[in-house]
């Protein structure tokens, strides 16, 4: 949500590869994919921004935590940042997705925006369901 200097974007692109390589993620037995390459990402995105309300994500301890951290100044990004992860969820019909305690809410915003998605639309994205790690 924050402007990024092209080079350093690639590079960190890059070093996100080449950490989830390190972590032993085998590309023989999952996909790896640059997700700003699928524009079907930012689509949905604008779709389920259309149907979520303002308010609902004013709401959000993150956002309040960011956007003082920007000197009141939050951006647009950064306000319709949830909706994003929401079209990342809900883009590939996950039923399940592993969170920490802090993404809760923002899980909670993409099982809201599928069922209002599939009361105004009919059923078509499966509500995803939270799989807490144990510490």
């Amino acid at each position: 949500t924050m402007p990024k200097e092209p080079a350093v974007l690639r590079q960190n692109i890059l070093d996100t590869t080449a950490a989830v390589l390190a972590c032993g993620i085998d590309p023989k037995k999952c996909v790896l994919f640059r997700q700003s390459l699928v524009p079907e990402h930012a689509e949905l995105a604008w779709i389920l921004g259309c149907l979520t309300n303002v308010p609902r994500l004013l709401r959000l301890p993150q956002w309040k935590m960011k956007r003082a951290s920007q000197n009141n100044e939050g951006t647009v990004g950064l306000l319709t940042y949830p909706v994003l992860q929401a079209a990342d969820i809900l883009l590939y019909k996950s039923t399940h997705v592993p969170v920490g305690e802090d993404q809760v809410l923002h899980l909670e915003l993409a099982q809201d925006i599928a069922q209002h998605f599939n009361k105004k639309y009919g059923e078509f994205f499966p509500v995803p369901k939270a799989i807490l790690s144990e510490l």
